[in-house]
């Protein structure tokens, strides 16, 4: 590299071994088995990347982070978006291509993909491909499976120019790619349902349900060691004298009922001694309860109580091998044990006598069938079985088109078969997990709670996008190809990318880009497009009001915008420990577009908006690289000013703070500037007058949720600053939802949050009431002063502090208030 080039960004190599020793201890330390075979995993994941970074031929932060490899390629991606230098579709042979392979001529020097892929580009393969998507029996579950297919695709109608350029593209990774996907037996569905999981995937949940420990261990105490416990007791019961009047041993009690105890604190005991007799019976007895303890000692290991050294069932236990010693001495030999033993015998007759009553006694007899009753009930695994089953006789790969019947008590076929009662219920935790795989519209899963937040609707949005992005394409084959090849694309995980460089775009996947000339533009796709894309933003803002839109929600929302025809400015959430500082062009275009629709709004008062027409928000569209550097240099440093307001302290430098804290309000900045997307989705797609509608209710949630997380008690700093932040940010959520309410329906709304705060005890509700009395004062026309505060002590809420936050405490070290 010369003098006069600039480094390229990198991230450090701390974080990933950090990352490989973490894995390493639970690998090495963790009780369960599964959790340290899924550590080593990420182990040799981590162990990859370390390597590769520290040869060299791994570049963090890079588009292209493994050396001489497409953007295209599909790699393996850890935690924090670092590439391990692996293909995902490179690995070991699946099934089916074992299958195929089996078939072939006799290997030469190629590789056995090079072979596969060779043969799905002959007749015969490219024949059973074409079919494949004609009729729609793919299942592609890597972006690189859809190559050939496409190729495929390409040749049946008569485009062999794109062909033969897509196949020299691929060329140079076909000796270790999979381009060809598994094929399906049945076509794949289409339609305007989601589910979260398919019915495979629940039935294996199902079936993968275990007993909980605790219960497994109370089953096993109340069916083998009980009833050993009560031969054991019988065994010493036998060897009292029944002519001593003093009776059975029994703890002694005052007239007050209660116990006696000694100078020692130890129970005071009454009646006769055991050991004053024996048998042959009893000898033989002895035998076998020693011989069915050690038996079920071998199988039986969930229950300790017996293994407890001071237990009743220990004393009676050693007592009884101890008697061994004094075999053969005729009849009181067993006294001859000596006082310890047999006074630990007694001693534990004595209490279990005095507790439950005599083996075979009225009480003890009760007790017993009470405990038989609750260990013969059907474990949740057992019941999980049957319901499993029940889901199983749907296909596989689908969902379920209602969860009617599931839930029924177990019929008496089931009960047979699966050794269970009849009529016995299901229950809800049970139950609930067959929602994962009901196929139903977005706003009834998230009704449901199925959908429970933003990242999981995210999650679920390429079922429906994937059909909207090929909707352009009047091939039903090519259609679905297209729409497959979506859905495995948005699995892909995210790079870790620095100096704002963007994540690998589905057009550039060669193949994809091979289909666009098949594309058949027209206004009915945009409005089909325009229709979905509403949907989807109510369903989002509505569902979930107090969280802002997650980037992996933002990329599926931009992805139909496009398809609708749509320019909108939709911002993603930047990482505060890679944020280099600066800002692309697209950010002031979305700071200006909701300065100026929230000017002169609750918004815009509370947080002290500029001018839409202020300079830093000016980022004409259609400019050369350099005015559009300018535009996001200006927005930066509008940025990092209006971020002195988080100090704790307003004397404190900027430059000598925390830079974690002093990017996290830059960035917290450059959320409120842009309502983070809320102002653009909803003035974009024309929505404000829908939103006004639940404005009051989206706001009152945000307030609800607020409260509830100041509830929850923090285990550390960093979750208490994690805790805050999100509280800050769920804040502004309800401030943009409250401007869209009437000033009437805005004091309403106050007066709850704060009769809310009052009913919810806590030191830190004297901090939350400063953020509320701040709230009342721009509702009444105040305004804060340029440190965010008012001249009663009120405080505007902002999610991150700089030196500490005044809603936990004074300065960094303080005691700290708990949220």
């Amino acid at each position: 590299m010369s003098d006069t080039e600039d480094p390229k960004p990198s991230a450090s190599i701390g974080y990933a071994f950090s990352r490989l020793e973490r894995a390493l201890k639970t690998a090495t330390s963790h009780a369960d088995a599964d959790v340290r075979a899924r550590a080593r995993a990420r182990h040799e994941a981590w162990a990859r990347v370390v390597e590769g970074m520290a040869g060299g031929r791994l570049q963090i932060g890079s588009r292209t982070p493994v050396a001489d490899t497409p953007a295209w390629v599909t790699l393996e991606v850890v935690h924090g978006g670092f590439a391990t230098g692996r293909y995902l579709a490179e690995g070991e042979l699946r099934a089916h291509e074992l299958a195929l392979l089996d078939t072939l001529s006799a290997p030469g020097k190629d590789t056995p993909r090079a072979r596969l892929n060779a043969w799905y580009l002959g007749d015969a393969g490219q024949a059973q491909l074409a079919a494949a998507v004609d009729e729609g029996r793919l299942e592609i579950a890597i972006p690189e499976e859809a190559a050939l297919p496409v190729v495929a695709a390409l040749l049946a109608r008569g485009r062999e120019p794109e062909a033969l350029e897509l196949i020299a593209t691929l060329g140079p990774l076909m000796h270790r790619l999979r381009f060809y996907p598994r094929l399906r037996a049945t076509p794949v569905l289409e339609g305007g349902c989601v589910r979260r999981r398919s019915v495979a995937e629940v039935a294996s949940m199902l079936r993968a349900t275990r007993p909980k420990p605790q219960v497994a261990a109370m089953t096993e105490a109340l069916g083998i060691w009980n009833p050993l416990y009560d031969r054991l007791v019988e065994l010493w019961l036998e060897t009292l004298d029944p002519e001593d009047p003093a009776g059975r041993p029994r703890l002694r009690r005052g007239d007050d009922g209660q116990l006696l105890r000694g100078e020692h604190g130890q129970p005071l005991l009454a009646g006769g001694w055991p050991g004053s007799r024996d048998s042959a019976a009893w000898w033989t007895r002895r035998a076998a309860w020693l011989s069915d303890y050690r038996a079920a000692a071998q199988a039986h290991a969930l229950c300790g109580k017996h293994r407890r050294r001071k237990s009743n069932f220990s004393r009676l236990r050693e007592a009884l091998e101890a008697a061994e010693s004094v075999r053969g001495r005729g009849q009181g030999g067993l006294g001859a044990l000596g006082a310890r033993l047999l006074g630990g015998v007694r001693l534990a007759l004595a209490n279990t006598l005095s507790k439950h009553g005599a083996p075979g006694s009225g009480p003890r007899e009760a007790l017993r069938r009470a405990q038989a009753e609750i260990a013969a009930r059907p474990g949740f695994a057992q019941i999980a079985v049957v319901i499993a089953d029940r889901v199983a006789r749907y296909p596989g790969e689908g969902g379920l088109p209602t969860l009617e019947g599931f839930d029924d008590p177990i019929s008496s076929s089931e009960a047979a078969q699966a050794s269970i009662p009849a009529g016995t219920r299901v229950p809800s935790h049970l139950s609930s997990k067959l929602a994962n795989a009901l196929e139903a519209p977005i706003p009834a899963l998230i009704e449901r709670g199925v959908i429970s937040s933003s990242e999981v609707l995210a999650e679920l949005l390429p079922q429906i996008t994937a059909q909207i992005c090929a909707a352009g394409l009047d091939d039903p084959g090519l259609r679905g190809l297209f729409a497959q090849t979506y859905a495995a694309f948005r699995r892909r995980r995210s790079l870790l990318l620095l100096d704002l460089s963007h994540q690998v775009r589905l057009e550039e996947l060669p193949w994809i880009a091979a289909l666009e000339p098949l594309r058949r533009p027209g206004l009915d796709g945009q409005r089909e497009a325009r229709q979905t894309l509403e949907q989807l933003v109510m369903s989002a803002l509505c569902g979930f009001p107090q969280t802002i839109v997650p980037n992996v929600l933002t990329r599926e929302l931009e992805a139909v915008a496009k398809r609708a025809g749509l320019e909108l400015p939709l911002v993603q959430e930047l990482a505060v420990d890679i944020f280099m500082g600066t800002f692309t062009a697209k950010w002031p275009e979305a700071a200006r577009e909701a300065c100026e629709r929230l000017e002169g709004k609750l918004y815009a008062r509370y947080y002290d908006l500029p001018s839409p027409r202020d300079e830093a928000l000016h980022a004409p569209r259609g400019v050369g690289k350099a005015h559009a550097e300018q535009a996001g240099t200006r927005f930066a440093a509008l940025c990092k000013q209006r971020s002195s307001e988080a100090r704790i302290d307003p004397q404190m430098n900027l430059e000598n703070c925390g830079w974690l804290e002093t990017r996290g309000s830059q960035l917290e900045q450059c959320q409120i500037l842009t309502t983070h997307n809320l102002a653009t989705l909803t003035w974009g797609l024309g929505l404000e007058a829908k939103l006004a509608k639940f404005a009051a209710e989206l706001a009152a949630r945000c307030f609800a949720w607020i409260l509830g997380r100041r509830r929850q008690r923090a285990p550390n700093e960093w979750s208490r600053q994690h805790v805050i932040k999100n509280a800050g940010y769920a804040w502004r959520q309800a401030i943009f939802w409250l401007s869209l309410c009437s000033e009437s329906e805005q004091g309403a709304a106050l007066n709850e949050l704060e009769r809310g705060l009052a009913a919810a005890p806590g030191v830190e509700l004297v901090a939350l009431a400063q953020a509320v009395s701040g709230l009342r004062m721009v509702l009444e026309g105040g305004r804060f002063d340029a440190e965010g505060r008012g001249p009663l002590g009120e405080r505007r809420f902002l999610g991150w502090g700089i030196g500490g936050h005044w809603i936990t405490g004074q300065a960094r070290g303080a005691r700290k208030i708990n949220w």
